[in-house]
């Protein structure tokens, strides 16, 4: 069976991309034909190359960023494609950045299209990436898109930096939290416990319970630690399976505190990517099936999914999104008054930017509690070690007499 790369128009007349596996080039057409597609292009899909398969981390994703941001400013400058590329490629440094851009620099000079060229480097573009130059090159607007485009990648990376950066804190906190507590457990508590030795169940149980845990910490603490790492690891597994994500999306989202910046966040991405696929010319049904793809939790997914269908049907948007209960309030308004004022595009880009600086402030006040609470548990941990060997000191006399 091969795979074929394909550009068809579905009965909406959205433009998608993709590719498809069947025994031949008829076959396939006939798949598409199923699906409701009407092919426009179909040719068999390259042979992946290394220089193709870039992984998709920080640097990565702020080299592509950067790239298209420059490409965006040649091509407006009024430089052909091929040469604004060939100087774009010349700034990269991440080489398997560098190298996918040389692969699309070769693909446009064969004739391909810039959208064609980057669906075909995978996992380095988004569907919303390759939607938004196509909508670019379909209106002859290819620099206004890619602007467009950078600006959306931009702010998508900055939350992200912004959501990890705020959480380095309270998990070296936790570290620290955990170190001591073993520290005390595996180094001050020996130190009394041949005090203690023949006074046996005489002890108070607080005292009894530290002495069992730091000698059980001692003598399997190997083996405790190998089943924390097959057992984390099993966990993880578990949770990853698809029918368990639905579930724990569902009891995140009931979490205070930690729900509320989950919605905000994705009605953020959301926003944003949607905005910038209708802005860019993208029709709404196939917008919302791109946007639905920035968002991270299977509930508020599936419910953009049943609106998608429904728009697709001409329904409208917003009384949808208002009975499906996933999205605050606050953007049910931006919405309804992009929607009636046909400004939904830079309706949703506003959205998206209120909502960026409400989940600062909310992350901001979630470290703000993190933090003490956890200061709080390590005292009270260390204060219960010291407080059960202390009481086991003053008593000890007593202990003795008896």
């Amino acid at each position: 069976m091969a795979k074929f790369a394909y550009r068809a128009v579905s009965a909406a007349g959205a433009v998608t991309l993709g590719d498809i596996d069947a025994d031949t080039q008829e076959m396939a057409v006939a798949a598409l034909r199923r699906k409701g597609l009407s092919p426009l292009e179909l040719t068999p899909a390259a042979v992946q190359t290394s220089a193709q398969k870039v992984q998709s981390d920080g640097k990565s994703r702020s080299a592509v960023t950067k790239t298209i941001g420059e490409l965006s400013v040649l091509i407006s400058a009024g430089l052909q494609l091929d040469r604004a590329l060939g100087l774009a490629i010349e700034n990269i440094e991440h080489a398997g950045v560098r190298a996918s851009f040389v692969q699309i620099l070769t693909l446009v000079k064969e004739g391909k299209p810039l959208s064609r060229a980057m669906a075909e480097q995978t996992g380095i573009f988004t569907p919303m990436a390759v939607a938004i130059t196509e909508a670019g090159e379909a209106d002859g607007q290819l620099g206004g898109a890619l602007e467009r485009l950078s600006d959306a990648l931009t702010r998508a990376d900055d939350l992200r930096t912004l959501i990890v950066t705020s959480m380095i804190y309270p998990i070296i906190l936790t570290v620290i939290a955990v170190a001591v507590i073993l520290m005390m457990l595996l180094f001050v508590v020996p130190q009394f416990q041949s005090l203690f030795a023949s006074s046996g169940d005489r002890l108070p149980a607080a005292s009894r319970m530290v002495m069992q845990a730091s000698l059980l910490l001692r003598e399997q603490g190997l083996v405790m630690l190998f089943a924390s790492v097959i057992g984390g690891f099993a966990l993880r597994q578990w949770l990853r399976l698809p029918a368990m994500r639905l579930p724990i999306d569902r009891f995140l989202l009931g979490l205070p505190q930690v729900g509320t910046l989950i919605r905000y966040a994705d009605t953020a991405r959301f926003s944003r990517t949607l905005g910038v696929l209708i802005s860019g010319g993208v029709s709404l049904p196939a917008a919302l099936a791109m946007a639905q793809r920035a968002i991270s939790n299977r509930v508020i997914g599936d419910a953009i999914a049943k609106i998608s269908s429904g728009v697709k049907e001409g329904e409208g948007l917003t009384a949808p999104l208002a009975a499906a209960g996933v999205f605050p309030k606050l953007a049910l308004g931006f919405f309804r008054t992009g929607e009636e004022t046909s400004q939904l595009g830079p309706m949703l880009g506003k959205l998206a930017d209120v909502l960026d600086r409400d989940i600062k402030v909310r992350l901001q006040r979630l470290i703000g509690l993190l933090t003490p609470a956890i200061t709080v548990v390590l005292g009270v941990g260390v204060a219960a070690i010291i407080a059960s060997i202390m009481a086991a000191i003053l008593g000890f006399n007593d202990l003795a007499v008896t």
